[in-house]
């Protein structure tokens, strides 16, 4: 059995940047591939792994989303010496400085970000958070190493390490969203030992912090029933309290919009509350910025839900969760793909779902 702390310990600590996750992609698919049938990659580069179902065929199919690409930097411009860069993935430029990173040059430089004296900048930027503008990265390296070893287009990653703290809490980068992959992962733990009629497809998809490509290539191609995005969310912290976030250790949460639909958001419902796995609701009234958009309505569009996995610090490379949010996240996709009946399909409907009494 997979050790899933160790495992998410080792992707947090990679890079795999949007468009290049061929790095986290490797560590997935060792983990996967003892629990399922078959393995594929995209030509995209998303991973494919399925489940076969115990039902009859043709079976109907459930497919599990979680993108594995990371947010990071790209290099723009070599000046004396010092690296230009941009972001790739949405990146806070106020978390930067002083921030430890990887430049993926002819070979892997270790390197920090840094910022020029606040005298020395221009009146408009003095006495506050620094524009990425005027941020430099700095390898230690003369100009003339740079200039053989950096070229533009070269990727750079976040180089810190993974911290366990207190409260069975994680820390690092990238938790956004490796943290959903192994839910994922643990959910398939899960059904080693579960029958199941459904075939799952086990999805790790790419792109998603920036084009949602792997969201919308991979249901094109596998052409599933029903299809599932778990993705990280907005947890409470300081400042952020309002409706738009959920608590830590309180359980995944189930996402109510536009990109969940009603019926099979009170399939996981039910699960949840028939076993008693603690649960929150999040409401999406808008896009939900996850693949789950993409997945709905490429094609002839699928039913899809929203499972989120709260996360505090988002897009930092001091991203937290509680590893027993990944857990019941886990189970609770394990118990409602067990619990999806051979005939789940001929009983949607494609109105709201109303509360029964």
């Amino acid at each position: 059995m997979t050790d899933l702390k160790e495992t998410l310990k080792k992707l947090i600590s990679l890079p795999g940047l949007s468009g290049y996750e061929a790095p986290a992609r490797e560590v997935i698919e060792a983990a996967w591939l003892p629990m399922v049938d078959e393995v594929s990659v995209s030509l995209l580069g998303s991973l494919h792994a399925l489940r076969r179902g115990s039902g009859s065929e043709p079976r109907p199919s459930i497919l599990l989303a979680a993108h594995m690409d990371a947010i990071g930097l790209m290099v723009t411009g070599i000046q004396d010496g010092l690296l230009r860069f941009t972001e790739v993935g949405g990146v806070d430029p106020r978390i930067l400085p002083g921030l430890r990173v990887t430049v993926h040059g002819r070979k892997n430089l270790p390197a920090v970000v840094v910022q020029p004296a606040d005298y020395l900048l221009e009146p408009s930027q003095r006495g506050k958070s620094v524009a990425m503008d005027y941020l430099f990265i700095d390898t230690g390296l003369e100009e003339i190493e740079v200039d053989e070893l950096v070229r533009v287009g070269d990727l750079i990653s976040f180089a810190q390490e993974p911290l366990e703290l207190s409260g069975k809490t994680i820390v690092g980068h990238s938790l956004d969203n490796r943290i959903s992959v192994a839910a994922i992962t643990y959910c398939l733990q899960e059904l080693q030992h579960m029958k199941h009629n459904w075939d799952v497809w086990a999805v790790a998809t790419v792109q998603e912090e920036e084009t949602l490509g792997g969201g919308f290539t991979s249901p094109f191609e596998l052409n599933p029933t029903i299809a599932v995005a778990i993705d990280v969310t907005f947890g409470k912290g300081p400042g952020a309290n309002d409706w738009r976030t959920v608590s830590l250790s309180k359980g995944p949460t189930l996402g109510w919009g536009p990109n969940a639909h009603p019926y099979v958001h009170k399939k996981f419902l039910d699960v949840a509350e028939e076993l008693e796995i603690p649960f929150q609701k999040e409401y999406i009234p808008r896009h939900s910025g996850t693949d789950a958009y993409a997945m709905q309505v490429v094609a002839g569009g699928y039913p899809t839900m929203v499972i989120g996995i709260p996360l505090r610090y988002m897009h930092t490379p001091v991203e937290m969760i509680a590893m027993k949010d990944m857990e019941r996240a886990g189970r609770l996709l394990a118990e409602t793909i067990v619990r999806l009946e051979v005939d789940f399909m001929d009983k949607i409907t494609w109105d709201e779902v109303k509360d029964e009494e």
